[in-house]
């Protein structure tokens, strides 16, 4: 391999990096649950809705990931960030108004869905989730550094995101649709709180009270292991209580990356280096578990 050839894979790599192909099941897995509730308890799927819906809460993830490096550039926590959006391009208004191109585009698809029902809900409901986005990072909030962005996380992806779905096909609200908002809420947040565990001396330099920063890496990945736990545990007694039908425990098939998770973490918690993929390894959690759930809701 050629210098050349051998500098495009680095560069192609980090633009990887920097892009976040992975993340953007935190935008399709609530999306798919809400809309498989739906169709579990009203047996309707309006095929069009959901894939603008889709499309709209990807573009709106794109923003938020694009904005996110912006914000963190200003704060200099992203300086050793090889692939920070702002740092590969050099310029960050560029970065800037491209992100805010993307939410454009993604408030239009929503407001499109709206336009189709003659019912807004659905845009409230987004629009309160893009501004609890936009303090996790945003000034003059930046609630992330503040240790506060697991909870922005939990209900923008959980239940705000949940309860819009499901609304945009049924026009209603549901119980079973909360209470599986709660378990995406968390596998979304445990994407988020992963993330810190390799980071902690460039978060204390900015400045940043992270989650692994207050508790600590070794207590964080005792933390890790009874979030996760409680996902299986809240799962069955959402299944007993007679809110979610029983074929929602094909989510118990996605213990083997749960454990994968948990296990690396607790082993390398200290050790930046190697636990530095354990957020795609929360992904791969998020991912499985989120669509393992929805399969179930459409089973029953």
């Amino acid at each position: 391999m050629t210098i050349t050839s051998k500098i495009e894979k680095s560069q192609t790599q980090l633009w990887l990096a920097a892009i976040k192909p992975p993340m953007y099941s935190v935008a399709i897995i609530p999306i798919t649950v809400g809309t498989a509730i739906a169709f579990a308890v009203t047996n309707i799927f309006d095929a069009k809705i959901f894939v603008t819906f889709l499309s709209a809460a990807i573009l709106i993830i794109a923003w938020l990931n694009l904005s996110n490096d912006v914000f963190d550039s200003e704060t200099g926590i992203d300086i050793n960030k090889a692939h920070s959006v702002v740092n590969l391009t050099g310029n960050k208004s560029l970065v800037f108004w491209l992100a805010n191109l993307f939410l454009g585009l993604g408030i239009l698809g929503i407001i499109a869905i709206c336009w189709w029902q003659h019912d807004w809900m659905v845009l409230w409901l987004i629009l309160l989730c893009c501004a609890g986005g936009y303090t996790y990072q945003g000034p003059p909030f930046r609630l992330g550094y503040h240790g506060l962005g697991e909870f922005i996380c939990f209900f923008t992806f959980g239940p705000g995101a949940i309860a819009a779905s499901f609304y945009s096909q049924t026009q209603t609200f549901s119980l079973p649709a909360w209470a599986a908002s709660i378990i995406i809420g968390i596998t979304t947040s445990i994407i988020l709180f992963c993330s810190h565990f390799h980071q902690v001396e460039d978060d204390l330099a900015a400045g940043k009270t992270s989650p692994i920063v207050r508790l600590g890496t070794a207590l964080g990945s005792q933390v890790l292991t009874w979030t996760t736990v409680s996902v299986f545990a809240l799962t069955v007694i959402f299944v007993l209580l007679g809110w979610f039908p029983l074929t929602s425990l094909l989510i118990f098939a996605s213990l083997s990356f749960a454990y994968q998770l948990v296990t690396h973490v607790r082993q390398y918690h200290d050790v930046p280096e190697k636990v530095s993929n354990c957020k795609f390894l929360a992904v791969n959690f998020h991912f499985t578990s989120g669509l393992l759930l929805a399969l179930g809701f459409i089973l029953s």
